[in-house]
């Protein structure tokens, strides 16, 4: 199960750790529930997508699966830009120091004040839509990229799925087609192409497809406008593994077969090899992520067993909205014979407020300390306040020293809101 966890996770005297830290340390100094980033785990992945896009190509982080300052900063030592797709996200990105080339702005509903934002930074824009390219005009953007849905379907959960006829992302090929021509002839310096399939691929599959489709769309650009594309974006939504039983090919491997394609098919279709960018969100920080939770109630019933957490739906929604399946260690009892088959229950007034259906532990007890890893993208990112509780606080852990990189939420904090 440590294969799931971030590189620094160790069972030492029957106890997780973490950056050198004990699970039931960093429980005690910062509360449960508390999700731990491993820094060296952040930065070894981005290091590794950076070199799989090669020289001149650019790796975006997808902001939306943790926008935090302090990961944001990490990742641009590493020469990781962001992918910011609100005023939210710009001013997390902002905030952390990063500018210009280092953006790039999404959105498939983008106001009058988000491009004016983003042609103040001299940041690229990816149109999502034929009306964009007036607004864009209208703001001032200097570089943009299109959006283009070439209809390609993912093996992923239809939540995630992007690349398909009908997605609300991105204009069909004639459309986008059409954008490019208005946006050149409005002057704008239209630098390329983008494309996204669609999250948590299970495979190459969808994503090689689409690349060639794209090299063939692009070569019908060059031929009926006279335009190349010199930036081909090819999103992100390479996978993690959340449960030991998931086979997920690696993300760097996934990075380093996109670019190769995208050169291949671009020289296969005579046109000038691309500068590639990538868009990693989940395989830059899911791993590097571990929630901790302290078991409160414990039920035993005819049909299963309950195990009651301090957080819950509303720390990580995943499993309600994707099916998403996890797993846990009991982490101050790592070493002991775990022989009792469980199920992990959130806190929330929701029958559906289940973390994990399945898992086995040692005989739960009141207090135990239950860490789930896989949990760095899409947890707190997605949290609420439901039921009224305060979102929980983040670290960043390494060689034995803890960071609170996000505080956790009072309940003032919350009342605060009310006017």
């Amino acid at each position: 199960m440590l294969d799931l966890f971030p590189r620094s996770a160790q069972v030492a005297r029957g106890e997780l750790q973490l950056g050198g830290l004990t699970a039931a340390e960093l429980a005690e100094r910062f509360g449960t529930p508390l999700v731990v980033y491993c820094e060296e785990t952040l930065r070894a992945q981005a290091r590794a997508l950076r070199a799989a896009v090669g020289d001149g190509g650019r790796v975006f982080y997808g902001t939306k699966a943790f926008p935090n300052v302090a990961v944001l900063r990490l990742l641009l030592e590493e020469g990781i830009g962001a992918d910011v797709a609100s005023a939210g996200e710009l001013a997390f990105a902002r905030a952390a120091g990063l500018s210009g080339p280092e953006l790039v702005v999404h959105g498939n509903n983008k106001d009058e004040a988000l491009l004016s934002d983003a042609a103040a930074e001299r940041a690229p824009v990816v149109l999502d839509g034929a009306y964009e390219v007036e607004l864009a005009a209208d703001a001032g953007l200097e570089r943009v990229l299109v959006r283009v849905t070439l209809g390609v379907d993912a093996d992923t959960h239809e939540a995630i799925v992007t690349g398909h006829h009908g997605s609300k992302f991105g204009l069909p090929p004639a459309e986008a087609k059409t954008a490019v021509s208005d946006g050149l002839a409005r002057g704008l310096h239209v630098l390329g192409l983008h494309v996204h399939v669609g999250s948590q691929l299970p495979d190459f599959t969808a994503q090689a497809e689409t690349i060639r489709r794209l090299a063939a769309f692009a070569a019908e650009c060059r031929n009926e406008l006279g335009w190349e594309a010199r930036v081909v974006d090819l999103g992100g939504g390479f996978g993690i593994r959340h449960h030991a039983d998931e086979d997920v090919p690696d993300a760097v491997v996934l990075a380093t077969s996109a670019v190769g394609t995208a050169r291949a098919a671009f020289a296969a279709a005579a046109l000038p090899e691309p500068v590639v960018w990538l868009e990693p969100g989940r395989s830059l920080v899911g791993r590097a992520g571990v929630t901790l939770y302290r078991v409160g109630a414990i039920k035993r019933l005819p049909e299963r067993t309950w195990v009651a957490v301090d957080g819950g739906m509303s720390d990580n929604p995943r499993p309600q909205l994707y099916d998403a399946r996890y797993t846990a260690l009991s982490a101050a009892r790592a070493e002991e014979d775990a022989d009792d088959l469980v199920s992990v229950a959130g806190m929330h007034c929701e029958s559906g407020d289940v973390l994990i259906d399945d898992v086995v532990l040692p005989t739960p007890r009141r207090g135990d300390l239950l860490a789930v890893p896989a949990t760095g993208a899409y947890t707190l990112a997605m949290s609420s306040n439901y039921n009224g509780v305060p979102r929980p606080a983040a670290v960043l852990v390494r060689d034995g020293h803890a960071r609170l990189i996000r505080r956790r939420e009072t309940v003032d904090d919350l009342l605060a809101l009310e006017p």
